[in-house]
C-alpha cells in the first residue's frame, strides 16, 4: 500500500477536493456519507468553493487532508461534542472512490487517533458515528478496535428505506492496547 499522511490542507489540496467530491452533480461519496440529511452542494468552480464553509472547516484545526501518493483522496476530522466533559467524535470521508477498500481510510484515522490521543489531554474517549447503510465504515471502527456502544433503530431514512443510526467509541487504554499488537 501506498503511504498515508496526514496534513494540514492548503489551496492545491483544497482544490484537489474541490475537484473529487465537490464538483459533480451527485459523487459516489454522497451516498455514504450521511446521504439522510441530503446536504451535498455541489460548487461549478473552485473559487467559490474556496469561499464556502465546507472549505473553512476543511482548513481549520478540526480536519486534516488524507494524502496517498502526494494526492488529496479525502478528510478527517473531530468534533466536539461537549467540550467540557471531553466527548469528542470522529469523522471521515475518502472523495476519491478508487481509494475505497484499500486499507486508506483505517490508516488515516489510525494516525488520526495517535495525533488526538496525544495531543489532547486527560481525553479518555473517542467516539465514531456511521449509519447501518455503511457496512465498510463498521468494519473500520471493529477493525481499529472500537466497541459498538449503541445501535439506535430506525432513525435514518433514506430512499424509501430505514436504517440504524450506529455509535462506536474506544477508550485510550483499548487504544494502547490495540496499538501494542
Amino acid at each position: 500500500m501506498e503511504k498515508v499522511s496526514l496534513t494540514q490542507f492548503t489551496e492545491n489540496s483544497l482544490k484537489g477536493i474541490w475537484q473529487q467530491g465537490f464538483s459533480a452533480d451527485q459523487p459516489e461519496w454522497t451516498k455514504f456519507n450521511a446521504p439522510y440529511f441530503n446536504d451535498y452542494q455541489k460548487f461549478s468552480d473552485f473559487e467559490s468553493f474556496k469561499d464556502s464553509t465546507i472549505a473553512k472547516f476543511l482548513l481549520s484545526e478540526d480536519c486534516r487532508c488524507i494524502i496517498v501518493n502526494k494526492q488529496p483522496i479525502g478528510m478527517v476530522s473531530k468534533d466536539w461534542i461537549d467540550e467540557q466533559t471531553r466527548w469528542l467524535e470522529i469523522g471521515i470521508v475518502i472523495y476519491d472512490s478508487s481509494k475505497w477498500s484499500g486499507g486508506y481510510g483505517t490508516t488515516a484515522l489510525r494516525i488520526w487517533i495517535n495525533h488526538i490521543f496525544q495531543n489532547t489531554d486527560k481525553l479518555e474517549h473517542i467516539g465514531l458515528t456511521t449509519w447501518s447503510g455503511n457496512p465498510s465504515m463498521m468494519r473500520v471502527a471493529e477493525k481499529l478496535g472500537f466497541q459498538k456502544e449503541a445501535q439506535i433503530r430506525k432513525v435514518r431514512y433514506y430512499n424509501g428505506k430505514y436504517y440504524d443510526s450506529m455509535k462506536y467509541g474506544i477508550l485510550r487504554d483499548e487504544w494502547e492496547n490495540v496499538c501494542k499488537n
